[in-house]
């Protein structure tokens, strides 16, 4: 069932309340009357069924497809049974045909999130976030260092100790593997770090500045910035380090370049003409175009999943936002003040840094949640797809 088939209910609001980090559940959440599909999350059995049900309708509420109902009034009812590692879901339309039925195992909030994203896919077409990771730096310890989370901000874990300067995160689309740019041996070098074990490889250490690392769509590339013949350029290598070809040639400073979902291109940040202004490059090579986006300052492009557009940093005056840019030609808007923006699995959500938080906002909706706070300065999210 596609989105054009969701109808409107009357207005309703849903507070899904938990917090956020040291044995929390989950932000709060507040939706308004919209147009979703009405979904009731009936009983839940099973030894760990009333904490899945809360995990689930926080999943279903953040996605911003539904609205949960009483449900006598649902066109969709969610039902189960959670224990142990692996949870049997359930979910009937009002004349109690069976819409899905799958089983899911993982860890107590995998499975469930797991259950989310299928319950998405099958009712509105699209692509779930909540079975997702995000990493994020933080200068909690008084150091720059990279932490991991769940896209609902639970399980939040210091991924790195180096002591020093850990910046530059960027999650493979699969979230197995995170690239960052490390001080560790005191110049700029890029690592890769296994999130399952943790086993970390020094992957790009040419002489001078490696930095900006950001993995292809199918997680066989990277793009890096490496000063290594002089002046900081764009360049492709292999996911692991190797096989490096120079794509600019400028006076100027390129920086956090992202990648096409087909990998044919990249759109990068360079101040070649003064300010950081965006550009976009065949992967193969060729001549970076100028993106006109209205505003003098702009950085941290992030290509959307669907190809459609991306998201950036602007800065007008001393102020930071983020603005989003329809590639078709539709023009840049500003959505919302921060920095950082990274693009969910569905191309609809966003996550940004602003201040002391990591905030998701709803592109659609406008809506947005705290997902991560309490945790110093944060900065320079990535989420994986």
């Amino acid at each position: 069932m596609k989105n054009s088939r969701a109808f409107s209910i009357l207005a309703f609001t849903f507070f899904a309340s938990a917090a956020l980090t040291r044995g929390a559940e989950a932000p709060t959440i507040t939706i308004s009357k919209s147009d979703r599909l009405a979904v009731a999350i009936g009983a839940l059995s099973g030894a760990d069924g009333a904490a899945a049900a809360k995990i689930l309708q926080n999943d279903l509420a953040m996605s911003g497809y539904f609205s949960l109902v009483p449900a006598a009034s649902a066109g969709f009812v969610i039902g189960g049974t959670s224990g142990g590692g692996s949870l049997a879901g359930t979910v009937t339309d009002h004349a109690g045909k069976t819409v899905l039925s799958q089983t899911f195992s993982g860890t107590p909030r995998g499975k469930v999130h797991a259950f989310a994203d299928e319950i998405i896919a099958t009712l509105t077409g699209s692509k779930g976030i909540a079975n997702t990771k995000v990493a994020f730096v933080s200068n909690r310890t008084g150091h720059k260092e990279i932490y991991t989370a769940d896209a609902d901000g639970s399980g939040v874990h210091q991924l790195t100790n180096d002591a020093n300067i850990s910046v530059g995160p960027r999650l493979s689309p699969d979230g197995r593997t995170l690239v960052y740019t490390g001080y560790k041996s005191g110049y700029a070098d890029v690592y890769e770090i296994e999130l399952a074990s943790g086993a970390r490889n020094r992957i790009i250490k040419f002489p001078g500045t490696n930095t900006g690392a950001s993995y292809s769509a199918d997680g066989h590339q990277l793009a890096v910035i490496m000063s290594k013949d002089g002046n900081p350029e764009l360049y492709t290598t292999g996911a692991g380090g190797g096989g490096a070809r120079r794509l600019t040639r400028t006076t100027g400073v390129e920086s956090t370049p992202t990648w096409s979902p087909d990998g044919a291109e990249i759109i990068y940040s360079s101040d070649d003409r003064g300010t950081p202004q965006l550009y976009r490059i065949p992967a193969s090579g060729g001549t970076g175009r100028a993106l006109s986006t209205g505003h003098g300052y702009n950085t941290e492009p992030n290509w959307s999943p669907d190809g459609k557009k991306i998201a950036f940093t602007v800065r007008d005056g001393g102020s930071f936002s983020i603005a989003t840019l329809d590639l078709a030609g539709s023009g840049a808007r500003v959505v919302a003040t921060g920095e950082g923006p990274a693009w969910g699995a569905d191309s609809r959500h966003l996550i940004y840094a602003e201040g002391g938080s990591l905030i998701l906002l709803d592109t659609q909706t406008g809506q947005k949640t705290t997902v991560v706070s309490g945790f110093g300065q944060i900065s320079e999210p990535t989420w994986s797809r």
